[in-house]
C-alpha cells in the first residue's frame, strides 16, 4: 500500500471553527484508531496521564494506551468536555480504568491539581504525556501576535509542560517515562506560526536537558514530532484555504490522521521495547526531515 494515495484523503472540505475545536464537526471526521488499533499488551499495568486527551492525537493516544493494557487520565479544557467524554469512553469499552480532568492548564494551580488527581485515582503515573497544544495562524506580521494569544501559546504548550512534569518526577520511579509533543514546526517554522514554532523548539531542549538529568535514575524522556495532523485544532485555528490544502506540501502529499501518530507514543512508552531510547525527538511527519 502506497503512503501517498491508499490511507486518507489528500484535501478536506471548507470548514472552520472557534477555538478549541470539536471532533463531531470536522468533515471528515479524524480518525484515532476507534476501529483499527489492536494492542498486544506492551503496556500492561502502567498508568498514563495524557494532557489534551480529549481529542486528536492525544485522544488516539489514549484508546493505543488503553488497548495495550494502561489506565488512562486524561486532562482537557472544559469547553472540550463532549469529546473529553467521548474518549473516556473509549477507554473504559476497552476494559481499563479512566479518570478525566477538566481544567486549564495555562493556571499553575490547575497543573499541580491535575498531576495529584492522576497520581490519586490511578494510584500512581508511569508515563506523562505532554500532548495538550494550541496555535493559532496570523499573517507574517509579529505585531499581530496579541499578549493574549502569546499568554495562552506559551502556557499552553511549554508552562504547562514544565510544571506538570516537575509536579509528577518526584513519584516517576526507573522503567518510567516522560514524552512531549514537540512538532515538525521546531524544524520547518511557519511564518504564521511564530510563537507556536518557538514553543516546539522550547520542548526540544527541554526533552533532551530532561532526559540527561534523569537518566541516572532510569526514567526516560523522549519527544514525537508530528508533521501536519488533521486534528479539531487545524479548523479552529487555520484558515479556510490553508485548511483545504492542508498537509499538501508534505512528501506524502497529504496531512497524517492521529492513529498514525500514536504507535510513536507507544513505542516510546514501553519499558521493554524502548529501553535504551532517551533523549530522542522521533518524527511522524509524511516525509518532512527532523534535524
Amino acid at each position: 500500500m502506497s503512503p501517498r494515495t491508499d490511507h486518507y484523503p489528500r484535501e478536506f472540505p471548507a470548514q472552520q471553527q472557534e477555538p478549541p475545536g470539536l471532533t463531531d464537526a470536522m468533515d471528515p471526521r479524524p480518525d484515532h484508531g476507534e476501529d483499527s488499533y489492536r494492542g498486544t499488551g506492551r503496556l500492561t499495568g502502567m498508568r498514563a496521564l495524557i494532557t489534551g486527551g480529549d481529542s486528536g492525537i492525544g485522544r488516539a493516544i489514549a484508546i493505543a494506551y488503553a488497548r495495550e493494557g494502561a489506565d488512562v487520565a486524561i486532562s482537557y479544557l472544559p469547553e472540550e468536555h463532549p469529546d473529553g467524554e467521548a474518549t473516556a469512553a473509549l477507554v473504559s469499552d476497552a476494559g481499563r480504568r479512566v479518570v478525566t480532568v477538566p481544567g486549564d492548564l495555562t493556571d499553575r494551580r490547575t497543573c499541580l491539581d491535575v498531576a495529584e488527581r492522576a497520581l490519586s485515582e490511578l494510584d500512581g503515573v508511569n508515563i506523562l504525556v505532554n500532548n495538550a497544544g494550541f496555535q493559532m495562524a496570523r499573517s507574517q506580521s509579529i505585531e499581530e501576535v496579541s499578549a493574549e494569544q502569546l499568554d495562552r501559546v506559551v502556557g499552553t504548550n511549554f508552562t504547562a509542560l514544565f510544571w506538570l512534569t516537575q509536579a509528577l518526577v518526584p513519584h516517576l520511579s526507573a522503567g518510567d517515562c516522560i514524552i512531549n509533543n514537540s512538532s515538525i514546526q521546531a524544524y520547518d517554522p511557519s511564518g504564521s506560526l511564530l510563537d507556536y514554532a518557538a514553543t516546539k523548539s522550547a520542548i526540544n531542549n527541554f526533552t533532551v536537558n530532561l532526559a540527561a538529568e534523569l537518566g541516572p535514575r532510569g526514567v526516560r524522556v523522549n519527544a514525537v514530532a508530528p508533521g501536519p495532523i488533521w486534528t479539531p485544532l487545524q479548523p479552529a485555528t487555520q484558515p479556510v484555504a490553508k485548511v483545504e490544502k492542508f498537509g499538501q506540501d508534505t512528501p506524502f502529499g497529504r496531512a497524517g490522521q492521529p492513529v498514525e501518530v500514536a504507535p510513536a507514543f507507544v513505542f516510546l512508552a514501553s519499558p521493554t521495547e524502548a529501553s535504551y531510547v532517551s533523549g530522542t525527538i522521533l518524527g511522524v511527519t509524511g516525509g518532512k526531515p527532523v534535524f
